[in-house]
């Protein structure tokens, strides 16, 4: 008997756990997981050496586990970074070690061991790159077909990712929510299982296992604020559910802050949080493609998470960005591509701002290596 279900995000109704159902059949809002015995499925199996609380998984067995040593990345102190912000703990979680260069490994591992132990043997996801090549990775390792649709403007090296794991690339002309129509038409007409990192929730469950490993490596106390890029959230949604699970099974009292950054140029949340209208001009173009996401399917969630834990979104633009990645670079020799330093960029506002306070610990991650992404300079 299967101890997961899937539910509505909106109106609440139940679904068939199957990877094919993506959205409720009566509103069509995205799903969620749902556990029916929180102590059954495979617990900690990303983190074989996993010494914190159970992880709920929504694996039948550990066998169906499709890994490539995925997680446990380090959190290191930014010590010289914090001096420059004026805090005096400043962490980042370094998620670009991680197998294919990205956090989304941790999504991608546990989407495809679905995938696996039901039956599924090609899937289609689109994504302007790290997704691709993680899901490229984990389908290849799961022996499972991959068609990855990506936007012309994807960096040159995660599509030789995607290629090189075998998959089958399918360059897209035009914005990312035309990639997406395509992919899903692609489904559509093939009949085949369409691997969306954006709204499986399974690829959730991965991500969450985030939120676990730094209540591991930091385990005086959570930090006071967690500052993330956000395109269309998988990881701003996942570390939520992941530290809800553990406030739930009372191994903390209070969530983090978890704060949204995005690029000025595509900057859905921020005008939302802020109760602005906005629409994708017709140029909309950022230096940082992993939150270029104009038209984000979990929005309304990611809404939610920000009120729920009093978290702040702010907007940067690609000036700053591309100065705080060199920043990182020359002052801690992390090299995060430009996603993943569009996070400093607005750390940067939030203490300016007096939303972050200078005693208060802050945590980072960086979300991707910038050596899958070629920036001018």
């Amino acid at each position: 008997m299967s101890h997961i279900t899937l539910g509505c995000t909106a109106c609440g109704a139940p679904h068939s756990d199957s990877m094919a159902t993506l959205r409720c059949t009566l509103c069509r809002s995205p799903l969620e997981m749902r556990y029916t015995n929180m102590r059954e499925g495979s617990s900690g199996s990303q983190t074989p050496d996993w010494a914190g609380p159970q992880i709920p998984l929504p694996i039948h067995g550990a066998d169906s586990m499709v890994s490539l040593g995925e997680g446990n990345t380090p959190c290191v102190e930014l010590t010289r970074l914090g001096k420059l912000l004026g805090l005096t703990r400043l962490y980042a979680k370094l998620e670009h070690l991680n197998p294919t260069g990205s956090f989304k490994d941790r999504g991608a591992a546990i989407m495809m061991s679905v995938a696996r132990e039901q039956g599924v043997t090609e899937v289609v996801e689109d994504s302007s790159g790290n997704a691709g090549a993680s899901v490229s990775a984990y389908a290849a390792r799961a022996g499972i077909k991959a068609h990855i649709f990506v936007p012309v403007s994807a960096p040159p090296p995660k599509v030789r990712q995607i290629i090189l794991y075998g998959a089958q690339a399918h360059s897209i002309e035009g914005s990312r929510e035309a990639t997406t129509e395509a992919a899903v038409s692609y489904c559509t007409e093939r009949g085949l299982v369409y691997a969306s990192h954006i709204l499986s929730p399974y690829f959730l469950e991965g991500t969450k296992t985030f939120a676990y490993e730094v209540s591991r490596e930091l385990p005086q106390a959570p930090p006071d604020h967690i500052v993330m890029p956000v395109g269309n959230g998988s990881l701003f949604i996942g570390v939520f559910k992941g530290y809800g699970e553990l406030r739930d099974a009372e191994h903390l009292s209070e969530i983090p802050r978890l704060h949204c950054v995005q690029a000025r140029a595509v900057m859905p949340i921020v005008a939302a949080y802020n109760g602005d209208k906005w629409s994708p001009p017709s140029t909309a173009n950022t230096i940082a493609g992993g939150i270029a996401a104009a038209a984000p399917a979990r929005k309304q969630e990611m809404l939610d998470v920000l009120g729920a834990t009093g978290g702040v979104a702010v907007a940067v633009d690609d000036e700053e960005i591309l100065r705080w990645q060199k920043v990182l670079a020359e002052r801690e020799g992390i090299f995060a591509e430009p996603t993943s330093a569009a996070a400093l960029a607005g750390l940067d506002q939030l203490v300016k701002r007096g939303a972050i306070q200078n005693s208060e610990s802050v945590l980072v991650p960086i979300t991707g290596s910038g050596l899958k992404d070629a920036t001018p300079g």
